[in-house]
Formats: C-alpha cells, structure tokens, sequence
C-alpha cells in the first residue's frame, strides 16, 4: 500500500472538517491527521488522501470549496 498524501492542510480544524465531509460525499476516501503541538497551538490539521486520487481531490478542492 502507497503511503497517503496530504492535499489540504489549515490551523482551523472546521475548514479541515469541510474539506473532508466534501472529498468524502464525491467518493474520495480522505482522513484527517492532527499535526499540531497541544501544549504551544502550533501546526496544522491536514487531510490525506490515497495517491490514486491526489489530483481529483485537488481539483475538487479549487474547484468546490471556498473559504473567503
């Protein structure tokens, strides 16, 4: 098994949240991993997705979802 890649990676966890409930209903399994440091609040939380699946996932990503 490949290892996972991240596509999308942010300090809030509900956007992260987001990414993965719409990467998840189009079909694209992803998981969230935790990479911040507790005691200090630094990093971010990011999403993963198998490899065979990195480029739908980012143009689902640009494509579907907009923060602003």
């Amino acid at each position: 098994m490949s290892k996972w890649q991240s596509v999308y990676k942010d300090q809030q966890e509900y956007r992260v949240d987001i990414v993965k409930a719409i990467l998840n209903e189009v079909g694209i399994l992803s998981v969230k991993i935790n990479k911040t440091v507790s005691a200090h609040g630094f990093g971010n939380f990011e999403v993963f997705v198998a490899p065979d699946n990195v480029l739908r996932a980012i143009r689902v990503i640009k494509e579907e979802i907009n923060f602003e």
